[in-house]
Order: structure tokens, then C-alpha cells, then sequence
């Protein structure tokens, strides 16, 4: 038995941290957008992006030997996956969450253990600096936050579009909505429903320009407003994505109750984030994702299906059920 044993899944676990920060660093570089056009040798990929001859080539086969880039004779192209999610001209873009990753996260991830030992979050409310605060008043952070926040949810937004029952429903509105990702792909599969987004007012701009450049300014709107102490204004469906998780367990069923106020008879709620399966064995990107809210919040975490659907009908909705959108994300919906 001793003999099948090996540390290789140790090592590959315990120094992750090698292969991400390669990977955030190349997208720091804008390396994948470089070779969107086309490959390139390694000394032309050098000379554009300034690498020192050191290492650039043990950088580039790196990524090959991860399936990010392919290389043929001397030079290197893009792989499948990098040249759809990473190419930063492409509207398939997801490396916004990267880049912040890259940014904030990876150094307050140095502070994990002793979040876990204090329960207290590791990110610039550490020093005493209001991180949302000072975020929503310098319009450059902003707009690479909510980038971000698109990064996280496009694939999960056009698996909403395609998996909810659109048909039934006239309206609907994404309460925290960030840059608009998921309500521009449900606008853009079904074009007899009205949209908007709920979301702080410095947003706006952001959210109007991100909706016309998909030619939806007439059907997806922007309302201004704070989700945590204002009324949302009333739809059909609503819609949260990675909002739930920001907060502690009476505020998740204060945002569901509110909801449940908002909605019509019939209505529906989606809560879409990295759900946790109800063993709490398999979605490992679901359960980092919940320590992240330790880093980043004073009370957030993820959650089961189970939990969730169990909050909503505490609340009210008589109907719940989950479902998968794509890779860790899923949805749970309540019915009124």
C-alpha cells in the first residue's frame, strides 16, 4: 500500500502559490493579449513585455506545461482557454478577477493564519482603512472592481439566460450589479424582457456605459440605491450574484426578506454564487471562496444549497430548488 502513495498531490497543493502567481503575473503583463494576434518567439515576447532573459523562458514553459500557452519550434501561442478568458480585447475577458487577485488578495492571503485565529478580516480594514469606502470614491478602482465582479460572473450570467424559465417573466432586476455582466446576458438571450441594476450611484456611469456598448441602454437601466438599507424597486425576478456571501447570517435573511417583499405573486429570486455541495465535500472553489470572506469581511461566508433554500422559505418563498450554472457556481432559486 505504502508503495502507491506519493507526495506529488502534497507539493502541488502545498506550493500552489508557485503556479498562481505565475499566472497573475502574466496576466499583469498582458501576455495573453500580446499573443491574441498571433505567436511569437520567446525573444520578441521578452523585448515587448521587458522580461529579463533570465527567465523568461522557463516563464513561457511554465504556462505551456500548464496548458495556458502551446509552443511550436521557438514559438509560443495561446491556448485554448487563454486566448477566450484571458485576451483583455476580447468581451469573453475574465481576467479582471485575476488582476485584482493579483492587486489585493494575493498579500492579504499572508495574513490567513491569523484570521483563523482571530476571526477578523486581513484586508485594509486591518490598518483602519475603509476598503468600499475609498474603492467608491476613485472612479479608476472602481471600474477594475466591478471588472472584476464581471470576471466572476459571465459565464454564470449566460448560464442564467439559458437555464432559467426567461418565458415565464416580463422584468427583472440585478441587485448589486456591478458592471452589468449577468443582466446584459439575460437582456441579450431574450429581447421581450426589461432589466436593471441596483446598485450604489457612483455605479452608475460604469453600469450605463458597460450596458450601451451591447446596445441595451433601452431595455437594461440603471437604478441608483444601497441594497442594505434601501427598497429595491419592484420586478418580476431578482437577481443576486456573489452578494449573499459578503455578509452574516441575519443579513442574508434580511437581503432574502427583502426580496420576498419586492416580488409579485409568482416572482422569483436567484441567488447565483460558488454554492457549496450540502456534504460540503466536493466544491473546494467554493469553500476557498468562503475563507476569502473571512479575509475580506467581518461576518461573510458561502453556503450549501441546503442553506439556502432553507433561509428563503424562513422568509417566505413556498418553491426553492438548486442548480448548476458552470464549473463551482450554481443557482438557487425561490418562487413567491
Amino acid at each position: 500500500m505504502s508503495d502507491k502513495i506519493s507526495p506529488e498531490k502534497i507539493f502541488n497543493i502545498g506550493l500552489g502559490f508557485w503556479s498562481s502567481k505565475v499566472l497573475l503575473s502574466a496576466v499583469e503583463l498582458g501576455l495573453f493579449t500580446e499573443l491574441a494576434s498571433g505567436p511569437l518567439d520567446e525573444e520578441t515576447i521578452r523585448q515587448r513585455l521587458r522580461l529579463h532573459p533570465r527567465s523568461s523562458r522557463d516563464f513561457l514553459d511554465a504556462l505551456v506545461s500548464m496548458g495556458l500557452l502551446e509552443r511550436e519550434g521557438t514559438r509560443y501561442s495561446n491556448g485554448a482557454e487563454a486566448n477566450r478568458y484571458l485576451d483583455r480585447n476580447k468581451p469573453t475577458y475574465l481576467g479582471g478577477i485575476f488582476e485584482m487577485a493579483n492587486a489585493r488578495l494575493y498579500k492579504h492571503w499572508d495574513c490567513f493564519t491569523e484570521a483563523l485565529r482571530t476571526g477578523e478580516p486581513q484586508n485594509e480594514a486591518k490598518t483602519g482603512e475603509d476598503f468600499f469606502g475609498v474603492l467608491y470614491s476613485d472612479p479608476k478602482r472602481l471600474r477594475g472592481f466591478l471588472q472584476a465582479m464581471t470576471g466572476l460572473s459571465l459565464e454564470s450570467g449566460k448560464a442564467i439566460a439559458q437555464k432559467f424559465p426567461w418565458n415565464k417573466y416580463r422584468t427583472f432586476l440585478d441587485i448589486g450589479c456591478a458592471q452589468g455582466g449577468v443582466p446584459v446576458q439575460v437582456a441579450l438571450a431574450h429581447s421581450h424582457l426589461q432589466g436593471g441594476g441596483f446598485d450604489l450611484p457612483p455605479v452608475g456611469p460604469i453600469f450605463e456605459a458597460y450596458v450601451a456598448s451591447h446596445g441595451l441602454s433601452e431595455r437594461v437601466r440603471f437604478h441608483p440605491g444601497n441594497f442594505m438599507n434601501d427598497v429595491p424597486p419592484k420586478s418580476d425576478v431578482i437577481v443576486m450574484g456573489h452578494i449573499l456571501h459578503d455578509w452574516n447570517l441575519a443579513e442574508k435573511k434580511m437581503l432574502l426578506k427583502k426580496a420576498f417583499d419586492a416580488l409579485p405573486a409568482g416572482g422569483a429570486v436567484i441567488v447565483h454564487e460558488a454554492i457549496i455541495d450540502d456534504e460540503r465535500r466536493k466544491n473546494t472553489f467554493g469553500l476557498l471562496m468562503s475563507l476569502n470572506m473571512l479575509i475580506e469581511t467581518p461576518g461573510g461566508f458561502d453556503f450549501t444549497g441546503a442553506d439556502c433554500m432553507g433561509w428563503m422559505k424562513e422568509v417566505g418563498f413556498k418553491e426553492t430548488y438548486v442548480e448548476h450554472l458552470v464549473g463551482p457556481d450554481a443557482m438557487v432559486v425561490g418562487i413567491k
